[in-house]
């Protein structure tokens, strides 16, 4: 593996491109500790100590890199342009111009990634407004020293526009990143955040009351994880694919057999971050109703990362949202036609609508498979963490899950950038 380091950074393109990611994610981390326009970062890391650990902003402060409870100008993070880019695909199967856009190739997906710009900096603004205005107040509740001091709509304003200014900017880092560097831009900057809060949060397990015995159960269940989700994430159910032969000009093509590969968990991590974020907003309301009222005691009681309410709604939403999910991304349909229309077929099964069909069931069968994995994976570290009293934050199965999937798919796109230069790579 050295060997192979080296001689990726021997190749002058390569390495060109390795130091132009990496240098990318300085720049990022160093805009997390920028603060907005106005901000005491005193007062924010005086509230943000009185305020301790959980609390529904976990989740976001976690994929910023923990810029959002130090109300940076990247205080948003990433999230607002994967929001973007979620919300843009799942409308494919709800406006048919975003299919056909989806249908026409370079052009089209240009055209789509307009879109998804757009609707980043609109999510940014409704966001840093929310989460500005509520600075003083919800967010930072009894703290002696407001994050704001004086705040007017003056001052307001400038921070939403840093904030929001500061979301397009990591848009464009991680589209740079996507076209000049190495990886998926938003997958590396949301590793690179998750990265730098993990020695902070061993810290503090270890400053806690479990200690250096807590933390050798938590880098336990870590590297335990690590090898259940870098075996299930290479899983594959190859369905084996055989293309006729055709005469093509002057030329005989086809013949071929090979597979069509359909992975355990195709929804990656996408439906425990729905899950999270659903689970979120019960939490965000009761924050704003009377906390004598019934309803909020209820909550605050029963959805709360400590109630079994909690658990069962995160694992029904998980499976829930990992087929919703499945069947948008995977479209055994538009599968089916392409085979059909290349001259491929499955040995037994007749090209077109029952090609589609034994692809549905095969891909359902799958899914079951790909959503205990999920499940048992977001809920054994949150339920053994919980039950140590251990803050779950960059430890959680979320979190994991994205770090391994991260690297695991980088080192992917680095072993074949060098398997094209003749080099052994990283994985042998």
């Amino acid at each position: 593996m050295l060997k192979a380091f080296a001689a990726a950074f021997r190749t002058p393109d390569l390495r060109r491109k390795l130091l132009f990611t990496v240098a990318i994610m300085v720049i990022y981390r160093l805009g997390t500790f920028v603060p907005a326009p106005f901000v005491s970062i005193h007062n924010v890391r005086q509230c943000a100590a009185q305020k301790g650990e959980g609390g529904f902003l976990n989740l976001l402060n976690m994929f910023s890199g923990g810029a959002m409870l130090q109300l940076s100008v990247f205080a948003l993070g990433i999230m607002p342009y994967i929001t973007a880019s979620i919300i843009i695909q799942l409308l494919r199967v709800v406006i048919p111009r975003f299919e056909q856009l989806h249908k026409e190739g370079q052009s089209g997906t240009a055209k789509l990634t307009e879109y998804t710009r757009y609707l980043t900096i609109g999510l940014g603004v409704l966001q840093s407004a929310v989460y500005v205005s509520l600075a003083n107040t919800t967010l930072f509740q009894g703290c002696r020293h407001q994050p704001i001091p004086g705040a007017n709509p003056v001052k307001i304003t400038m921070a939403i526009l840093a904030m929001t200014a500061g979301t397009g900017l990591i848009m464009w880092l991680a589209e740079l990143i996507t076209e000049r560097g190495v990886g998926n831009g938003m997958s590396i900057l949301i590793f690179t955040g998750i990265c730098a809060n993990f020695p902070g949060m061993l810290l503090n397990v270890i400053r806690s009351n479990a200690g250096w015995k807590g933390a050798i159960v938590v880098l336990a269940v870590f590297l335990a994880i690590t090898v259940v989700v870098v075996f299930v994430e290479q899983c594959q159910r190859r369905i084996p694919v055989q293309y006729a032969k055709r005469v093509v000009g002057r030329r005989m093509i086809g013949g071929s057999t090979t597979y069509l590969p359909i992975k355990i968990n195709m929804a990656n991590v996408i439906p425990v971050i729905f899950a999270s974020s659903l689970l979120m907003l019960p939490q965000m309301i009761a924050s704003f109703g009377n906390q004598s009222s019934g309803w909020v005691q209820f909550i605050q009681s029963n959805l709360t990362r400590q109630g079994v309410w909690y658990y069962g709604l995160y694992a029904l939403l998980i499976f829930g949202f990992t087929f919703f999910y499945t069947s948008i991304t995977f479209d055994t349909e538009e599968v089916a036609d392409n085979m059909k229309r290349y001259g491929g077929f499955i040995p037994g099964v007749r090209a077109g609508r029952p090609t589609a069909e034994y692809l549905s069931y095969v891909s359902k069968r799958v899914t079951w498979v790909g959503a205990i994995y999920l499940t048992v994976v977001a809920l054994i570290p949150s339920v053994m963490f919980s039950e140590m009293g251990i803050f779950q934050g960059t430890f959680g199965g979320t979190s994991i899950m994205i770090l391994v999937g991260v690297g695991l798919q980088t080192v992917k796109d680095i072993n074949a950038q060098l398997q094209q230069r003749h080099y052994e790579g990283f994985l042998r």
